[in-house]
């Protein structure tokens, strides 16, 4: 049993679709789940189409047209009888979308965001596996929300393992090819809810471990996991082997790697993950596995943008101790800022923050009532993992550095 994962960016159009069936023609398809997530950019249209609802009734309709139209040109491309039944059932797909503006009485943006966006997932595996069959690559369609059950927490939702357990081994015919959906689930009340940041990766790792899967391979446009990203980073290199426990590390720094709660349920039963690129299929790609050393014993490099560096000092030159530390954490907390960085020493602290929700002002403000505060706004972390002293002197060459903070196999330096 193996479980492939296939993102957005290679079913983004018609020749998206077809790769996708060279791919599985290339490696096989026997015994396979096949994971898709929405097409393209399809989730931010329907974030906009979210927004109209909401903010701009008179748009809705047009943006919705637009995500059907997208969607429309891909099914021409792929499929040259217009009186094909995909036709009906894509059309039939957004009038259920529409249904549910008409009929929805919540005012919850997250009930609301789960229900909507969702529809990009269900029309991108209903288009797939009927091109599939067309090409004669039989397939069974399922509806994920009918096996991942969830509770209510809309955009994040946690996974009820025993019910999924249940559901997935009573009622999935794995001696088949079958197609499902990424990112969704369904609470207690069938109403669809949505698993947070890297779902589709999730949702492969969930049904590999209810299947005791051989193996998941998520396919992208990259050779596989790289030492650096290559849109900051020069000279990137391809990293053949990885430990979970390397990769959740990498994660945890800021990589876009594969997320932690991806890897958990994979690290349980010891089932390897493969990262390969679907437009080179037959490479090796990058395997993530338990206990294999880093191949290449490379540093890493990993870097955040737009981050805030932070410098507090006690405004009588008093030793800053826990109490103090506990109502700094408190107000980061409240004002939903994400911790990068610390570093404190007898009367100095400083922490390198995402600003995500925008709360700066309003946290600076609280700060500045008890200590002496300094701020850069606009500043780049980078993170080296198993580094040396070339790729530090590399890496802070005509940067000017801010904080610098060295652990056993890590450095983290601020920049400005």
């Amino acid at each position: 049993m193996q479980v492939f994962k296939f993102g957005g960016a290679s079913v983004k159009d018609a020749e998206g679709v077809k790769n996708l069936v060279k791919v599985l023609q290339t490696v096989g398809h026997d015994n396979t789940l096949v994971i898709v997530s929405a097409m393209g950019k399809t989730t931010n249209a329907l974030e906009k189409v979210l927004h109209n609802y909401f903010n701009n009734k008179k748009e809705l309709q047009s943006s919705i047209q637009e995500v059907k139209k997208y969607h429309i040109a891909i099914l021409l491309d792929l499929f040259e009888n217009e009186n094909h039944p995909i036709f009906k059932k894509i059309t039939d797909l957004f009038k259920e979308l529409n249904l549910f503006f008409e009929r929805n009485k919540s005012p919850n943006y997250n009930f609301v965001y789960d229900q909507v966006v969702g529809y990009g997932e269900l029309v991108a595996t209903t288009i797939i596996s009927n091109y599939l069959n067309d090409q004669n690559i039989k397939n069974n369609w399922l509806d994920v929300r009918e096996f991942i059950k969830t509770n209510n927490f809309y955009r994040r939702a946690k996974v009820n393992w025993e019910t999924t357990q249940q559901n997935i081994t009573q009622n999935i015919d794995t001696s088949v090819l079958n197609i499902t959906q990424g990112f969704l689930g369904s609470d207690n009340n069938n109403f669809t809810t949505t698993l947070g940041r890297e779902g589709s990766d999730y949702t492969a790792a969930i049904f590999a471990y209810c299947l005791n899967a051989n193996s998941v391979t998520i396919w992208k446009d990259v050779p596989g996991v790289l030492n650096a990203d290559p849109r900051y980073f020069e000279n990137a290199q391809l990293l053949n082997n990885i430990s979970y426990r390397e990769a959740i590390e990498l994660a945890f720094y800021g990589a876009s790697v594969i997320h932690p709660k991806t890897l958990q349920p994979l690290q349980r039963k010891e089932i390897p993950l493969f990262v390969k690129s679907f437009l080179n299929p037959k490479n090796d790609g990058t395997r993530v596995s338990k206990g294999v050393n880093l191949d290449p014993e490379i540093p890493c490099f990993i870097v955040k943008k737009n981050q805030v560096l932070i410098s507090l000092s006690s405004l009588d030159f008093s030793f800053i101790v826990e109490e103090n530390i506990s109502d700094i954490f408190n107000l980061l907390h409240q004002c939903k800022m994400k911790v990068d960085v610390i570093q404190n020493s007898a009367i100095s602290f400083s922490v390198c923050i995402d600003n995500n929700y925008n709360n700066l002002e309003k946290l600076l403000q609280q700060l500045k009532a008890k200590f002496n505060v300094t701020f850069h706004e606009n500043v780049s972390l980078y993170t080296i993992r198993h580094y040396d002293e070339k790729s530090i002197k590399n890496l802070e060459q005509n940067k000017t550095v801010l904080l610098k903070q060295i652990y056993q196999e890590t450095v983290q330096i601020v920049t400005q």
